[in-house]
């Protein structure tokens, strides 16, 4: 008979590689969330998708117009992308992003300069009655509830004050170019 301490132990653990390793960085929950907001949830795109679009914007505006959600998104979710409080700022962003797109589909609004008129509780929630269709309800599940399970069952590396001060002002960066450049294709449309 043999001594197998190692492994009765649980000690065979410390030789394995680190939660470090496995965990992911919180730059890319950051981008994934960002790409989630502008493309999933960007209503004028999928009515551009559906050749049903009430204004016909065309592709480069809509794209330009996701780009820029992409921007500002990834920007509040770098200044938000601290260990502690990434998780809630994309669950928060996740659910505003879904209301406002339940919101413009199901009341059928214009998605241009008119969207800006309608008042904010108008555009973040829908009606109540509509709120009790399943229609709303499933696109609240799959714009809202699924990423959210991911990114809370995602681990989050940890990293030092330092690299997490780097990766914020690279975040921010990031989103201050997708902005500019985006910002500058949409007033040229």
């Amino acid at each position: 008979m043999s001594l197998k301490l190692f492994r009765s132990t649980g000690y065979s653990s410390i030789f394995a590689p680190g939660q470090s390793r496995v965990a992911m960085h919180p730059g890319w929950i950051t981008a994934a969330t960002s790409a989630w907001v502008g493309f999933a949830c960007n209503v004028a795109l999928w009515r551009e998708l559906a050749h049903s679009s009430m204004d016909n914007m065309g592709w480069s505006h809509v794209l330009a117009l996701a780009v820029f959600v992409c921007g500002a998104c990834a920007m509040l979710l770098s200044l938000l992308g601290w260990r502690r409080t990434l998780k809630p700022a994309a669950t928060l962003l996740l659910f505003i992003a879904a209301l406002a797109a339940c919101s413009i589909w199901s009341q059928s609004l214009p998605v241009d300069a008119s969207l800006l008129d309608a008042r904010l509780s108008r555009l973040i929630l829908p009606p109540w009655a509509s709120l009790l269709r399943w229609q709303v309800s499933a696109m609240l599940a799959g714009l809202a509830l699924a990423p959210s399970v991911w990114a809370w069952n995602t681990k989050v590396r940890r990293l030092s004050a330092r690299q997490q001060l780097s990766a914020t002002v690279m975040g921010i960066l990031i989103g201050v170019v997708l902005l500019a450049a985006s910002g500058f294709a949409l007033l040229e449309a």
